[in-house]
């Protein structure tokens, strides 16, 4: 047990939830949900991630790290009009079932465990490396912010790696307070209370919200999360994942959470040397990142306030500099195979353009790419495999 294991998983739950929270509070308001509904909202994520990422960790000793879907928050945000929160839950429900379903489907394990690694890992480099980006674009529009922290980050780094990115979130909290950058703070901490929702069914909600909401969690969230544990080594149970995940999305559904998935992002924090390095033991982040979103969903409420009040550019700030490492290693990941180096750049340049179609975002199609570069590699070779063979008569 290594302190490092704490702090890797303390730091994951911070940027995970810091980092999206924002975007879960316009989503519940894109769906009509009020105050109450909104903290019940958070909190039920919260308790999603605290059960999924520990049982799953914990059975099979591998750090699994779970997340609500971002994307999916990104398409209920960005409604037209407000569905009702009843009509919302529906959808949730629907798209939670179909997690389950698709847990049932056999070849999708079998299709995720396909992937090769240098893809895998190219498309986890082209989802790190616009994060780590956002540190040096928030340089420019916070420079007495960020620079500072930076430079703290690239001391405490070589002194001890596993306090670095702590360091940097306890110093920018108190560079942002210094500097005027922080907002007004809530004057205690309330403990949270949820609100049972009862579902409504609509058709339309259904098809035009729950349907596309399974579709991004599997494509931008699930399959990269699979390809984020494959990158660092492990062979993820696709089953089991899907069906605690889908599980948990349905019966949080209640409360209005929308799905919960696979982390990418976070999960790169958990997965890499810097948080042990012997990978066996790197499963226990996932009961301390999961006592940390227990923490947040007892005051969830009050805890959305004080984010609330912090500056972007430092959120931007901690978030990328907690992903250098992860980066590192995925690139190292990614180019190491030669005959796959084409495949795996074409996976990283497309992943990071932030290329959007059909509401799925980048990381699908990047993977995409890769894929299809690779598939025809193996067709032009076996193209040129049976020409170079001699013909029937020519044996004879």
């Amino acid at each position: 047990m290594r302190l490092s294991v704490v702090i890797s998983a303390v730091v994951a739950a911070l940027v995970g939830f810091g980092g999206t929270l924002a975007i879960i509070v316009q989503a519940a308001q894109a769906a009509g949900a009020d105050a109450a509904q909104t903290s019940s909202w958070v909190t039920g994520l919260c308790l999603a991630m605290a059960a999924t990422s520990t049982i799953l960790s914990v059975r099979h000793r591998m750090p699994i790290i779970t997340a609500w879907s971002t994307p999916g928050a990104a398409l209920i945000a960005a409604s037209t009009a407000p569905v009702g929160m009843e009509a919302a839950v529906g959808a949730f429900v629907l798209a939670g079932a179909l997690i389950l379903v698709a847990a049932a489907f056999r070849p999708l394990g079998d299709l995720i465990g396909r992937i090769p690694t240098a893809v895998a890992a190219a498309m986890l480099a082209g989802v790190l490396i616009r994060f780590v980006l956002a540190v040096f674009e928030s340089a420019g529009h916070a420079p007495a912010l960020v620079w500072p922290l930076v430079g703290l980050f690239l001391v405490a780094r070589l002194l001890n790696p596993s306090w670095a990115v702590l360091a940097v979130l306890a110093a920018g909290g108190a560079l942002a307070a210094a500097l005027g950058l922080t907002g007004p703070m809530p004057a205690h901490l309330g403990l949270t209370t949820v609100t049972l929702i009862p579902p409504r069914f609509e058709p339309a909600v259904l098809i035009g919200l729950g349907l596309p909401l399974f579709l991004v969690t599997m494509a931008s969230q699930n399959l990269p999360g699979f390809a984020v544990l494959q990158a660092a080594g492990y062979q993820p149970p696709a089953r089991s994942i899907l069906s605690l995940t889908g599980l948990a999305s349905v019966l949080t559904a209640f409360l209005g959470a929308h799905t919960s998935n696979l982390a990418a992002i976070t999960a790169a924090i958990c997965t890499g040397p810097d948080t042990h390095p012997d990978p066996h033991k790197r499963w226990m982040t996932g009961p301390f990142y999961g006592l940390t979103y227990l923490v947040f969903a007892a005051f969830g409420a009050s805890l959305v306030a004080i984010f609330a009040a912090l500056p972007g550019d430092l959120v931007k700030t901690v978030a990328g500099l907690a992903l250098v490492g992860p980066l590192t290693g995925a690139l190292a990941g990614a180019l190491a195979d030669e005959k796959r180096r084409f495949a795996a750049v074409l996976t990283l340049v497309v992943t990071a353009s932030g290329y959007s179609a059909f509401s799925i975002g980048s990381a699908f199609w990047g993977l995409a790419a890769g894929l299809l570069a690779l598939g025809l590699d193996k067709a032009v070779q076996a193209w040129r495999g049976r020409q170079a063979m001699p013909s029937p008569s020519l044996r004879a």
